[in-house]
């Protein structure tokens, strides 16, 4: 069927092409661990900001690792070794902060770990897991 000399499948594809243009893409999370006045850790969902490029500028990293962790291990309380960037590449592990907040990570999550002092939090890999480590160039806690 044609209206106006458009067929309605011309149209509807139009109409899909301008709300694929139109939707925002969805954001991307991190997780931030860090040390609250209370000494114990918290966690908080942070976007990753992109510009007008579709680059997220992150802190500075220096230098990277690859760490692999076998399912069951367990990490009791403990602060992390410094300021990075800790991202899931392959496993599952849980997190636990303040309060038994559990917080599920697998492939793709990306942990901003700033828990230098206090009470620290737990790790508990449930899978064998893989991660990428990037250590901050400063290593100035964010505040929040």
């Amino acid at each position: 069927m044609k209206i106006l000399g458009i067929s309605i499948l011309g149209l509807l594809g139009l109409c899909l092409l301008v709300s694929a243009q139109s939707q925002k893409p969805k954001p991307l999370m991190m997780t931030h661990l860090y040390t609250g006045p209370d000494g114990q850790t918290h966690a908080e969902e942070i976007e990753a900001k992109f510009n007008d490029k579709d680059v997220a500028m992150l802190m500075q990293a220096k230098g990277a690792e690859l760490h692999r962790a076998k399912g069951g291990t367990l990490q009791d309380w403990h602060v992390a070794p410094r300021r990075q960037y800790v991202i899931t590449l392959s496993g599952r592990a849980e997190l636990e902060v303040a309060g038994g907040k559990k917080i599920p990570v697998g492939p793709g999550h990306i942990d901003l770990v700033e828990d230098l002092t206090g009470k620290g939090h737990i790790t508990k890999v449930l899978e064998d897991r893989v991660t990428l480590q990037l250590p901050l160039v400063d290593q100035t806690p964010r505040s929040n």
